[in-house]
């Protein structure tokens, strides 16, 4: 039987002046420390009791963008769930383990993070660690929520949700994009068929391109043992003409690629997907290379609504950066956890499995205006949103406008 449909409207405003004071609002990025202690948040006066929330990520190593984002986006919602009174009444802890982007020890992590007591995880921040422990999240029927793992095999389970779009989703999305605002592009892909993310993408985005008849004039792929060279790929999208290539694909990659197109004099527009974010910070890149490049995202902090505007602003004031997609799919999660947990009317007395049980049944039953656009999600795990564009101006990432 369907649930009633509630609506779970986040919280928006700037953290009062006192609250970011409190936590240290020193404006600084550097990555916490490994051990999480820095995120734990204090409990109710007068009370032991409190939701135990994890959250599995790189904090540490190449993949670091991500994982600090969410980590520091998490942070963020958690301290204006508790500032307003906590869920149902109860204040949250929030507790993360860095796992180096690494499935071995993103397992440790969860681990660790279950000897502490956690109840429910947000998590893990990539695909191949979050399957990983997608799989002892099963096994101790414990809810989990990715912000950023898009593999499917991250939501396989009926205790796994994601926020982010998977990657067959992103395939899909972005090939009806093209054809809605670009039906005339000329489109070589160039993807990485060693890793799932991209070949994933690349297989959903060939097969929508097709029905909605967008001309790809040559496909090209590479491993990661052969990321380094790609002259070849790109001078086969020269040779057939394109005007435009499609990159699923992730951002230390697309950096090179861009700088070796430049070389060859291979003027082309280029477009890619959430892996892609994070292509103005690589170290020694110039970003000028990736003047025009499009991204297809659930998220634009140039956006002008009340939420996106104060999020930014607090998240700067607190971390000295501008938030990314990843974060915001955090910051989001957050919030779903608390509006799924309000619609079950759960306390944190509740075993772990039962606390899975409720909100494998109230989440498919909410509706979070989020960050990241108005999510409900299926039972399958999957999200349910739009997609937004945006573009690179001036080393900054610009909203498209339809």
């Amino acid at each position: 039987m369907k649930m009633k449909k509630f609506a779970a409207m986040l919280l928006v405003g700037t953290l009062a002046a006192s609250l970011l004071a409190g936590c240290g609002g020193s404006g600084s990025s550097a990555a916490p420390e490994a051990s999480g202690d820095a995120a734990e948040t204090e409990t109710a006066e007068g009370g032991d009791l409190v939701w135990k929330i994890g959250e599995i990520g790189p904090i540490s190593g190449g993949a670091a963008i991500y994982g600090l984002d969410v980590a520091h986006a998490a942070e963020l919602a958690v301290e204006e769930i508790n500032a307003a009174g906590g869920i149902n009444g109860y204040m949250i802890e929030y507790k993360y383990e860095d796992d180096e982007h690494d499935a071995e020890k993103s397992v440790n992590a969860y681990n660790t993070l279950k000897d502490w007591g956690m109840q429910i995880l947000l998590g893990t921040v990539t695909s191949t660690p979050c399957t990983a422990v997608a799989a002892k999240t099963a096994e101790d029927n414990m809810f989990q929520l990715t912000p950023s793992g898009s593999s499917l095999d991250c939501i396989a389970n009926p205790n796994a949700f994601a926020v982010c779009f998977n990657d067959p989703q992103q395939g899909t999305k972005s090939a009806q994009y093209i054809a809605a605002h670009m039906p005339e592009a000329k489109i070589a892909t160039i993807y990485d068929s060693s890793t799932p993310y991209s070949a994933g993408i690349e297989t959903n985005f060939m097969t929508e391109a097709e029905a909605q008849g967008l001309n790809v004039v040559a496909e090209t792929s590479f491993t990661v043992d052969s990321a380094t060279d790609f002259s070849a790929q790109l001078q086969t999208a020269k040779d057939a003409g394109a005007d435009f290539i499609f990159l699923p694909i992730y951002y230390t990659e697309a950096s090179i690629i861009l700088q070796q197109a430049a070389d060859m004099g291979l003027d082309v527009t280029y477009f890619g997907c959430d892996g892609m974010d994070g292509i103005l910070g690589v170290e020694n890149f110039d970003t000028s290379l990736a003047e025009g490049l499009m991204l297809l995202t659930p998220f634009a902090a140039d956006a002008t609504d009340d939420l996106t505007v104060n999020f930014v602003t607090a998240f700067q004031e607190k971390y000295g950066t501008i938030p990314n997609q990843f974060g915001a799919d955090a910051y989001d999660g957050m919030y779903a956890i608390k509006a799924a947990i309000e619609a079950a009317d759960l306390a944190p007395d509740a075993s772990v499995s039962d606390i899975c049980e409720a909100l494998k049944t109230s989440i498919t039953g909410i509706q979070v205006e989020g960050l990241t656009g108005t999510i409900s999600w299926a039972e399958t795990g999957e999200p349910d949103k739009e997609p937004k564009a945006v573009k690179i101006e001036n080393g900054a990432y610009v909203s498209i406008e339809d």
